[in-house]
């Protein structure tokens, strides 16, 4: 008896020791999008996508201002990330548009997600309606959607200074961009 209870605490502490780490590699969440965090230097993006290709615009509008984006492309071609960092002396990740539908929220919402599944993933804090599209902030995350007005009944899509309510929003709308601001 007293043989078979230390044996079933030593299996228990094993599996409590041994308890294998999530991976994290295609995972948003609170501050971090895979290996990018709030506070990541653009200097070090080169080192942490080591094994995928790095593009830097560094073209300058014609209202002079440069955009600076940083694109990580996957070994073979497929892009997973535009970032963009901010513009002070020590430069720091500031946007991530995310391309890669393999890139997850906690509440498991990707760019190939509905509205739907962002309302139940989500609590909608804001709708902001812009001349082509919506952009969909939801409370508690960095993480905000954009959706065409294209994938709006007809009636919504053409007066840009329309208030749309999420319950105006169709199910099946999909996303056109998903976005990390920080």
């Amino acid at each position: 008896m007293i043989r078979n209870l230390i044996f079933g605490m030593a299996v228990i502490g094993c599996l409590t020791q041994c308890k294998q780490e999530k991976d994290t590699t295609f995972l948003i969440q609170s501050e971090q999008v895979g290996l990018l965090t709030k506070g990541t230097p653009s200097a070090d993006i080169e080192s942490l996508f080591s094994n995928d290709s790095i593009i830097r615009d560094t073209s300058t509008s014609i209202l002079g201002s440069s955009q600076n984006k940083i694109r990580v492309y996957q070994k073979g071609g497929d892009l997973l990330l535009t970032i963009t960092p901010s513009k002070d002396s020590t430069a720091v990740v500031e946007n991530i548009q995310i391309h890669d539908p393999r890139y997850k929220t906690v509440g498991n919402i990707s760019v190939n997600s509905t509205f739907k599944d962002i309302k139940e993933a989500y609590e909608i804090r804001k709708i902001v309606t812009s001349l082509n599209n919506l952009v969909i902030f939801v409370k508690n995350s960095d993480v905000y959607f954009t959706i065409s007005k294209e994938e709006l009944p007809g009636s919504l899509r053409y007066n840009p200074s329309l208030s749309i309510e999420a319950v105006q929003i169709p199910d099946k709308a999909r996303l056109k961009y998903m976005m990390v601001g920080w």
